[in-house]
This record gives structure tokens, C-alpha cells and sequence, in this order.
């Protein structure tokens, strides 16, 4: 007999199933025992009767989070009996056959509750245990659906998905990069790129023209709120689009988002507000408003596109010149010289998402003249044999006949733990890690042996 879930026993009244799942409760009643069996779709009750002594005699060994495995016949539930909160709550499963697959140990806390009475450090440490419960379990369900939804919208639109590379190469584009040592080129690093920023503007080089990718980004970042060293974007870059068109695809993907998961959900706006970067910090006094008219009110979404951000901004600790979003930006300015003389006053191609008071999503027109982008990184104090080494790679590149182009990138956690009504994004992330980088599951980041250390060429200062 083939397993199904709990959910497909609705059907199945007065016929013989196969189920298997997990102990959530039990309950004994003299000469019966019920448990709740949970699977990956929900609960559904098991009832076993004293008359089978053999049966009855393993039941009583059941305890929580026990493995499972039965057959037996789905009854409706006398009326009195149901159970109007439980979607399968109007029939009940007569055990006729059962297996214990595996036992377990006392869960560390109750997974039947929505967690939140935990610790959270507890809660990371057993997140095996953690992800077990309904919250949870939903938060990630719709997380693939969300993302399942935004792939086949694209690929409507005639975007393709390309994988760019997790190993990388150390430039400066904004924050601390993480470096991974090269076993095959001693004193050589890699690093784990903070977006695919460089490869996503050669694959329009490259003539792809419509790309995107469910994208995996690192950052080496100092404990700060929620934030995690590894986080998951909607990436996307076009060629020959205006500013126009590339946000125009962004709210009509997040409105139909919001309208077909979240349909209890209100939009403040649409279409979504769009406010110069001087509008808002002269109102809001940020660049992320929130613009929700009952600030508590977790139903409703209030977008709002940030455009006209200044390109570049001083860094009064290094005395210089840094972009404000990242170097490939494109100024609003056609006078290279101009722009060197007064880089404060330049306005760049940028534009940014909020959500209830939080970024969501960012990108820009790209800098696709060679000349232009030189300038910009003289401008952030880069020589020209530093700007060769560090990006002459895309410099060539754009040698070869480069259109103009534009994109963004969509941060997806911040996204849906607004949506789900999470207070932090590690509630919609299946593995987290902690404010300061740490994984209490795995024990990372942990000590390597002496020879893993001889084999890299690496020795640690004590």
C-alpha cells in the first residue's frame, strides 16, 4: 500500500490508508488511545482499541516525536466528536497495523506551540526540532511557493535564469568581502561574492539580455539587527530598459505577489509612490518610510520606490569619496570633469524599495562607458593600476560593445517575514545564523586541524 499524507484522508472515508509521520499528542481513554499523527500536511487522529492486544500493547509505548508508520481504515468522527479546528478534524484513522520506525528523545521544548516562549538560542541549537512546527513549517512553505510564483512570472516575461559563480574574485563594491583560500595557488584567495553584480552586467555583455537568478549573497558585516552573513535575493538585469520599465516589472511582480498569497493583505498604494531620496529625508528623515497610515497595522502594505539617490557620499574617517550604493552606478551627469570637481552634487540612475518603514530592494542604471566608470573610481580614490587589477576584467569587457543596462536586486528574506508578520528574517530562513555570524547547530564557525592549515599555506597569529 502506498503512503499518503494526512491531508488526503478527507477523501478516503470507509477505505484503508497507509499513513506515517510523527507522534504529536496522545491521549489515553481507558480502553482506547488516541494520537494526533503529524506529516508534513498537518494532523490527522489515530484511534487504537484494546481489543488488538498486540497493537494496543505497542501503543502504549508511543510517546512524542516518535516515528510511525500505519495502516488502517478512515472513519467520520461521531458528531459530537469533531473537531471543527483541525482540517482533518471530521474523521479519525482505526489502526489496524502499525510500525515504530524510530524513537526519540524528550524534545529540548514543546513543538506543538508557535515558539516564541523559547529562547531563541535554544531554538537555533535544535532547529531540526524548531522546524518541525506548523509556524514554521508554513513560513518555509510559502517562501518556496513565493519564489516558485516569481520564476514562472519571469520566465513569462522571457528572462532566463543563469547561476553565476559562489567563488569569486575581492573587490571593493561596498562591504567586507568573505575570503576563501586557494589550495591550488598558495598566497591566492577567492571570495564569496556580495552579489553577482559584475557577472549579471558581462552576461548583458554577453547578449543574454533578460536575466535573473534566485541568487545567494555573502557579507562579512558587523553584528547589526537582524541582518545574516549569507541572505537570498531576486536578482535582475536587463538591457536597453529604462529606469521606467525595471520598476514597472517590479510592482506588478509584488502586487500580484501580495494578491495571490496574502489576499486578506491591503496595498496602501498603487501604483506604488515614488519619491526623490531629497523628498523623503526631508520628510521622513530616512531613506526606507514608512508610510502605513496605522503604523500597527500588520495587514497593511505600504510601498514606496526611492529614486534620485546622490551617486556619491564622504567617508570622513578615510577622507574620501565612496558611492553611495556601489561604483557601476550610473551618475546623472554627461561632463566627466564636472563630475570630479563636485562629486557631492551628482545625482545617480539609483533607485530603492520600501516596505513598512524597511528596504526591500535596490539597484540602478549601470555605468556602461568605460571612460565614465574610470572616473568614478578615481573619484573613490582608486589609481588606475588598482582600478586594472581589481576591475580591468570588465573594462575589457565593456571594449567589446556593451548596451546600456539596468537592474535590481530584491532582498527575498526582509520581503517575507513582512509578509508572514515576522519580527526578523531568521524566522523564514530554514538554517540562520545568529547576530554575530554564529550557526549553533553546526558549531561554526569552528577551529581547522594543523593540515588543512599546511595544505592552504596558512599559518595563525597567536
Amino acid at each position: 500500500m502506498q503512503r499518503i499524507y494526512t491531508s488526503e484522508t478527507l477523501d478516503k472515508v470507509g477505505q484503508k490508508v497507509k499513513l506515517s509521520g510523527w507522534v504529536d499528542t496522545r491521549r489515553d481513554h481507558g480502553k482506547i488511545i488516541f494520537i494526533d499523527l503529524r506529516d508534513r500536511e498537518g494532523l490527522v487522529q489515530l484511534v487504537f482499541l484494546a481489543g488488538n492486544k498486540e497493537l494496543w500493547q505497542e501503543a502504549e509505548k508511543l510517546r512524542s516525536e516518535w516515528v510511525i508508520s500505519i495502516e488502517g481504515q478512515v472513519n467520520e468522527r461521531p458528531k459530537n466528536m469533531q473537531n471543527p479546528d483541525l482540517t482533518t478534524g471530521k474523521i479519525e484513522v482505526l489502526v489496524e497495523k502499525m510500525e515504530i520506525l524510530s524513537e526519540a528523545k524528550t524534545p529540548p521544548f514543546e513543538i506543538n506551540k508557535d515558539g516564541h516562549e523559547v529562547h531563541e538560542d535554544k531554538r537555533m541549537k535544535y532547529r531540526y526540532l524548531d522546524l518541525r512546527r506548523e509556524r514554521m513549517k508554513k513560513n518555509l512553505i510559502l517562501r518556496h511557493k513565493i519564489i516558485q510564483f516569481m520564476r514562472q512570472e519571469l520566465d513569462k516575461l522571457g528572462f532566463i535564469e543563469v547561476e553565476t559563480p559562489i567563488l569569486t574574485k575581492s573587490t571593493p563594491e561596498g562591504a567586507r568581502d568573505y575570503i576563501v583560500p586557494s589550495r591550488l595557488n598558495p598566497g591566492k584567495f577567492y571570495a564569496l561574492p556580495q552579489s553577482p553584480q559584475q557577472y549579471k552586467q558581462l552576461l548583458m555583455v554577453a547578449g543574454l539580455e533578460k536575466y535573473f537568478q534566485i541568487a545567494r549573497c555573502f557579507r562579512d558585516e558587523d553584528t547589526r539587527g537582524d541582518r545574516q552573513p549569507e541572505f537570498t535575493q531576486l536578482d535582475i538585469e536587463t538591457s536597453f530598459w529604462s529606469q521606467d520599465e525595471i520598476l514597472g516589472l517590479i510592482e506588478k511582480l509584488y502586487i500580484d505577489i501580495v494578491k495571490n498569497f496574502f489576499p486578506e493583505k491591503t496595498i496602501s498604494q498603487i501604483p506604488f509612490p515614488r519619491l526623490t531620496h531629497k523628498e523623503v529625508m526631508e520628510k521622513y528623515g530616512n531613506d526606507r518610510p514608512d508610510m502605513r497610515k496605522e503604523k500597527t497595522n500588520m495587514d497593511e502594505l505600504s510601498f514606496c520606490f526611492v529614486v534620485d539617490f546622490p551617486a556619491f557620499e564622504w567617508r570622513e574617517e578615510e577622507k574620501r569619496w565612496d558611492a553611495v550604493h556601489h561604483p557601476f552606478t550610473c551618475p546623472q551627469a554627461d561632463d566627466i570633469e564636472q563630475m570630479k570637481k563636485t562629486p557631492g552634487k551628482i545625482i545617480a540612475s539609483q533607485y530603492d524599495l520600501a516596505l513598512n518603514g524597511h528596504e526591500i530592494g535596490g539597484g540602478s542604471l549601470r555605468t556602461y562607458k568605460p571612460e565614465v566608470l574610470e572616473a568614478c573610481f578615481e573619484i573613490m580614490g582608486h589609481s588606475k593600476k588598482n582600478i586594472q587589477s581589481k576591475f580591468g576584467h570588465l573594462l575589457e569587457a565593456f571594449e567589446y560593445g556593451v548596451p546600456p543596462h539596468g537592474g535590481i536586486a530584491m532582498g527575498l528574506d526582509r520581503f517575507l517575514a513582512i509578509l508572514c508578520n515576522e519580527a526578523n528574517i531568521r524566522e523564514v530562513i530554514a538554517f540562520p545564523k545568529t547576530g554575530d555570524g554564529r550557526d549553533l547547530m553546526m558549531d561554526s564557525p569552528s577551529e581547522v586541524d594543523e593540515e588543512q592549515l599546511k595544505e592552504l599555506k596558512l599559518k595563525l597569529k597567536t
